[in-house]
């Protein structure tokens, strides 16, 4: 079994980079972080870090298994503070992996619900790539993934899609841009500058039938995996761009656009992935809830 005390320096020489930085957290001397970690290398017998002139880099083994670590001591700590919360005060923890195409706006909205509840409730919140999201899902180190698809029939990972809801979509610019080529939408979208998301999203390829449907053929300068990014781009006047209807007046207020038109002939989907098909986790049943009352109505 590993000596997790071992394990523990190895994650804070990872972490900072530095015995003699992870030494000063851990008031320890270096020559006792370094010996203990050459102990947890004759243990696994693998080396996990290399000198390379004065510093010291992670070895292949080494990159593999700090993930790890981190989850470890991660983990270790939410059950640390579950031990020494007062009876009543311990809290419900949540999850969320959340796919990096989802609107900000909308992963607010669908997780507000979580904070009215009567259970104190803490959320942990990851963006990333769906097939990674789903990954962490499948090994149970998230709860929940968010995101604009159900579970890709593809992979082979045990996981439940539980629609949130869909709407439209509405299209945003500048007041000049919106002068120029909002007075006869949609037509006016023609060869106007447009700012879309990813390839690989679902609603890229509906968006991209309709405009073929229209006999539309806008002028693409920019394509965003990160609808924040997309948004400031169009706030800045580079080109029209689009998000759910259901915060178009949102969108209009934060970043001072106007709205030039809307469609639900285009529309966004969002899922909640767990791994059970019968969901009890009070958080996630308030995220299922809120979600097809208040916001998809």
């Amino acid at each position: 079994m590993l000596n997790l005390r071992q394990l523990h320096y190895f994650w804070m020489v990872g972490k900072t980079g530095s015995i003699v930085r992870a030494s000063e957290q851990l008031n320890l001397t270096p020559q006792t972080i370094s010996g203990q970690i050459g102990l947890l290398e004759e243990t696994i017998g693998t080396a996990l870090f290399r000198k390379t002139g004065r510093q010291l880099e992670l070895t292949d083994a080494g990159r593999q298994a700090l993930p790890y670590a981190e989850q470890i001591f991660q983990l270790s700590g939410e059950l640390e503070s579950l031990f020494r919360a007062q009876p009543g005060q311990a809290q419900v923890l949540l999850r969320v992996g959340v796919a990096d195409v989802v609107p900000k706006s909308i992963v607010y909205r669908l997780l507000a619900p979580t904070m009215a509840l009567s259970e104190a409730v803490r959320i942990t919140c990851k963006e990333d790539k769906l097939e990674r999201l789903l990954a962490d899902l499948a090994i149970q180190r998230l709860d929940l993934v968010i995101s604009d698809s159900p579970m890709p029939p593809n992979l082979d990972i045990k996981g439940y899609s539980h629609k949130l809801g869909e709407c439209g979509i509405s299209f945003f610019a500048t007041r000049e841009l919106a002068e120029r080529h909002g007075s006869n939408f949609p037509a006016g979208l023609h060869t106007a500058p447009l700012l879309v998301p990813g390839a690989d999203t679902m609603v890229r390829q509906r968006l991209n039938r309709w405009f073929a449907e229209q006999k539309i053929q806008p002028r693409i300068i920019g394509e965003f995996d990160d609808s924040a990014l997309m948004k400031a781009f169009g706030q800045s006047g580079n080109g029209i761009f689009i998000a759910p209807s259901v915060i178009a007046a949102e969108v209009c207020r934060q970043f001072g656009v106007e709205l030039i038109g809307q469609t639900d002939a285009v529309n966004e989907a969002f899922y909640a992935i767990s791994v059970e098909r019968k969901v009890d986790h009070p958080g996630i049943l308030a995220i299922t809830e809120g979600a097809r009352r208040d916001l998809f109505t």
